[in-house]
């Protein structure tokens, strides 16, 4: 065996280098369509296109489940999908507060793609570190996956419990206060730019950076905060670092993707948050049913949240059915 061959199959976080690359490849390959070629122009995204675009990452997505069967096995694949189905519905939420911000910060539609586009760089990035570290910690302290059960079915409790979230005062937020005393931001937009040249108090021309760039670190920061609950949960379904992250990475693309679509639809899926709490607590449940009844079966695993998620979506478009599209008004900054 050459080089190259040792390099491509040797075991990298329990998976052959090669393979990991040729998710990176795939990833690499739809954000340059999406980006080099589809939106190069910085157009608005209507309704149409955003469905055909998510359309396209999720059937990659689900081919991907395809791939992962091949090389891992069919219980690999079913907890796949299961991480893939459960990032998806978390990041419900996550589409409502990236509404808000963008209204916050009065960011055209036509340039709301690259904020998104650019967070997903981040996002990768950023879950491959917390992954990591969890994969790290629970390799190093195996009792740690108890403690994420525990966290899961609290925070699923809670949930249950919870009020329908109103919309956060951004005018308020401690982050956003942080940014404007700390940073240079310009107080209207210069086109897709992030930065630009201007002078300041004293007269010397320095880099400003734009409303764009605030947006993008905010959506970065809300990422973080949500996947405080994702990487817990998926954790509990899997302890494969490929199956964590390849999962993730996916039901991200694909859920961003349909933001366009989704953001005017959100108050329809109100009641998908009482499916979510549900599968939170089925999830970090069965950590602690292992010791007891033994293994459950990732095909059962797969089955209930799927029943449960589509129950809540069944609910939520009944109950809704006579509501209004949402607006999320800017709130007044002046």
């Amino acid at each position: 065996m050459n080089t190259l061959e040792a390099f491509l199959f040797a075991d990298f976080l329990g998976t052959a280098t090669w393979l990991w690359l040729a998710f990176f490849a795939v990833v690499l390959t739809l954000l340059t369509l999406d980006l080099g070629i589809l939106h190069r122009d910085h157009h608005e995204i209507g309704v149409k296109e955003s469905l055909l675009l998510s359309a396209g990452y999720i059937s990659v997505g689900l081919l991907f489940a395809v791939w992962v069967w091949l090389q891992k096995g069919g219980d690999a694949s079913m907890d796949y999908l299961t991480g893939f189905l459960i990032e998806k519905s978390l990041s419900m939420d996550n589409v409502f507060v990236m509404a808000i911000i963008f209204s916050f910060l009065a960011i055209p539609r036509q340039y709301q793609h690259k904020v998104l586009f650019w967070g997903i760089m981040g996002v990768i990035v950023l879950r491959a570190l917390m992954i990591s570290i969890g994969a790290a910690l629970i390799h190093q302290f195996s009792w740690i996956l108890y403690v994420f059960g525990v966290f899961l079915v609290v925070t699923g409790i809670k949930m249950l419990f919870a009020k329908v979230d109103e919309a956060p005062n951004l005018e308020d937020n401690v982050l956003v206060k942080f940014l404007r005393k700390r940073m240079r931001v310009t107080n209207e937009l210069h086109e897709q730019r992030f930065f630009v040249k201007q002078p300041n108090a004293a007269g010397s021309t320095v880099w400003w950076a734009t409303p764009l760039f605030l947006a993008l670190i905010l959506i970065e920061c809300a990422d973080l905060v949500f996947a405080v609950d994702s990487v817990p949960a998926i954790f509990s379904i899997t302890q494969d670092p490929y199956i964590v992250y390849t999962s993730n990475i996916f039901a991200i693309l694909g859920l961003r993707a349909l933001y366009f679509a989704l953001a005017a639809l959100i108050h329809r899926f109100a009641y998908l948050k009482y499916a979510l709490a549900l599968v939170l607590v089925f999830i970090g449940s069965k950590i602690f049913l292992v010791g007891i009844i033994g293994k459950i079966p990732a095909a059962l695993s797969l089955s209930v949240t799927l029943g449960l998620l589509a129950g809540g979506v069944l609910v939520s478009l009944w109950k809704t059915r006579a509501m209004a599209p949402a607006k999320i008004e800017r709130p007044n900054v002046e």
